[in-house]
C-alpha cells in the first residue's frame, strides 16, 4: 500500500502565486525598458573634449610643411652627391690619365733635342723624317687627351707657369722680365700645369 505526502512548502508557493497573479507584470512593469527606435540623446557628455576643428587643421598643415622641407633637403643632399661623385670620378679618370702622359713628357723633350740635332747637322734625311713621323704621332695622340705645349719665349715672366733657372741681361730693353729662353718645356693638361717651364729671364 503506498502513501503519498505533499510538500506544504510547495503549497504555500503555489498559493502565494494564486494570489498574486500579476507578480510577473509588476516585475516588468518597475524595470526600464528602452524602447525599440527611440533616439539618442544629442547633449555632448561633458566627460569628452570639444574638438576645435581650426587647430586640428592648422597642425596638419604644419605637419605637411615639415615633411616637405624634409624631402627638399633629403632631395638637395641626394643631388650633391651624385653630382660630387660625378666629379670625383671624372677627376679620377684624369688623374690617372695625367700620370702616363707625365710619365710621357721626358720622352718628348728627347724628340725635341732630336729635332734640334738634326736641324744643326747634314744628317740622315730618312732618319730624320722617321722620327718627325713618330714624334708628331705621339703629340697628336697626346693633344686628344688634352695635352697642350707652353709657349714660353717671349712672353712675361709669370710664376704660375714657369720656373726661373737663372737671370741674364736682356738682349734689348723691351725682354726686360721676360723670358729669353726656354731650358724645359712647360705643359698644360686640360688647362692646368702639369710641368712648369724652365726658363731664363731677362735683367
Amino acid at each position: 500500500m503506498k502513501f503519498k505526502f505533499s510538500n506544504p512548502f510547495n503549497q504555500n508557493k503555489m498559493s502565494q502565486e494564486k494570489d498574486n497573479p500579476n507578480n510577473s507584470d509588476n516585475t516588468i512593469d518597475n524595470e526600464q525598458v528602452t524602447p525599440v527606435g527611440e533616439p539618442f540623446s544629442d547633449e555632448i557628455s561633458p566627460d569628452l573634449p570639444p574638438v576645435d576643428e581650426g587647430n586640428d587643421l592648422n597642425k596638419l598643415k604644419d605637419e605637411l610643411a615639415e615633411s616637405r622641407d624634409k624631402f627638399l633637403r633629403l632631395y638637395s643632399e641626394f643631388d650633391n652627391f651624385r653630382k660630387r661623385t660625378q666629379r670625383e670620378r671624372l677627376d679620377l679618370l684624369k688623374s690617372a690619365g695625367a700620370d702616363i702622359i707625365i710619365a710621357l713628357l721626358p720622352v718628348l723633350d728627347d724628340f725635341d733635342r732630336a729635332q734640334k740635332a738634326f736641324s744643326s747637322t747634314n744628317g740622315d734625311s730618312t732618319l730624320k723624317e722617321g722620327v718627325d713621323l713618330i714624334h708628331n704621332k705621339m703629340v697628336s695622340l697626346l693633344q686628344q687627351k688634352g695635352l697642350s705645349k707652353m709657349e714660353s719665349v717671349g712672353k712675361e715672366f709669370d710664376v704660375e707657369f714657369h720656373e726661373a733657372i737663372t737671370n741674364i741681361p736682356a738682349p734689348s730693353p723691351d725682354m726686360v722680365g721676360k723670358v729669353v729662353d726656354e731650358a724645359e718645356s712647360g705643359y698644360l693638361l686640360n688647362g692646368k700645369v702639369i710641368r712648369h717651364a724652365k726658363v731664363i729671364v731677362g735683367n
